[in-house]
């Protein structure tokens, strides 16, 4: 059994494009920042309060290729990941970057998703639809589920 854990969880909303970047052999990155609120009210004024913390995020190869396709900025997202620290040197600073490393992501809602509403023969409520990535292997599997 181990002796730590390193696994966050951030449900929130992109702040911008995902950028990629292509390496030689096929691979790739894909980085964008997220946002998730906390709100809650001044006890001695009685204001609502809402402030934002945002997020590094970090994917890679297939998962990166499909947040290139599918999200855009706005769109809210479920991502379970782990936070990893980079460490580099620029001009004689050292210099410190936190991430969130994306493992697995879900898409709550998309801007394609609000652009094409669900059609008014379907029972489903917008608010009720999520959405996530496509499977990975275009191979059809003869699974009954």
């Amino acid at each position: 059994m181990a002796n730590s854990l390193n696994k966050v969880m951030l449900i929130g909303h992109l702040g911008d494009e995902v950028k990629m970047h292509y390496f030689e052999g096929g691979n790739c990155i894909g980085r964008f920042p997220v946002a998730t609120n906390e709100s809650y009210s001044n006890r001695q004024t009685g204001e609502k309060v809402t402030t934002t913390e945002w997020h590094n995020v970090v994917v890679r190869n297939k998962l990166a290729e499909l947040c290139e396709k599918y999200l855009s900025k706005g769109d809210r997202v479920f991502i379970e990941g782990k936070i990893k620290t980079r460490q580099w040197e620029q001009e004689g600073v050292k210099r410190y970057s936190t991430e969130i490393h994306a493992l697995d992501m879900t898409f709550l809602t998309t801007k394609k998703d609000l652009n094409n509403p669900v059609p008014s023969n379907t029972t489903e409520p917008i608010e009720n639809k999520t959405t996530s990535a496509p499977p990975l292997s275009d191979a059809a599997d003869d699974l009954p589920f």
